[in-house]
């Protein structure tokens, strides 16, 4: 594993989650609603969408992940939470768009 495409690959996703989540939490007024997102649509989406249902058991096919795709998914969902964070300081100092 080399460390930069993989750091690299964590700075991607973790923006592209801040983003998104940044977006979100301004157009429903919600601040927490993108980690939910995340932990409960998107990476059992990607999990289940990755398994190759008739060669291995769920089971196989989770412990089957390396450090890359849990470093991925830790920057994906430290970018929704930092979202979420930002939007709620915005709010309390002011900020009635967010």
């Amino acid at each position: 594993m080399q460390f930069i495409p993989v750091f690299v690959l964590m700075v991607l996703f973790f923006v592209m989650m801040f983003g998104i989540g940044f977006i979100l939490n301004m157009l429903m007024k919600t601040t927490w609603f993108p980690c939910y997102l995340f932990v409960v649509v998107i990476l059992p989406l990607v999990v289940y969408s990755l398994w190759d249902r008739g060669q291995v058991s769920f089971l196989n096919h989770l412990g089957s992940f390396r450090l890359v795709d849990y470093l991925t998914g830790l920057a994906g969902l430290a970018g929704a939470f930092i979202s979420g964070w930002s939007i709620q300081k915005l709010r309390k100092g002011g900020f009635k768009m967010f």
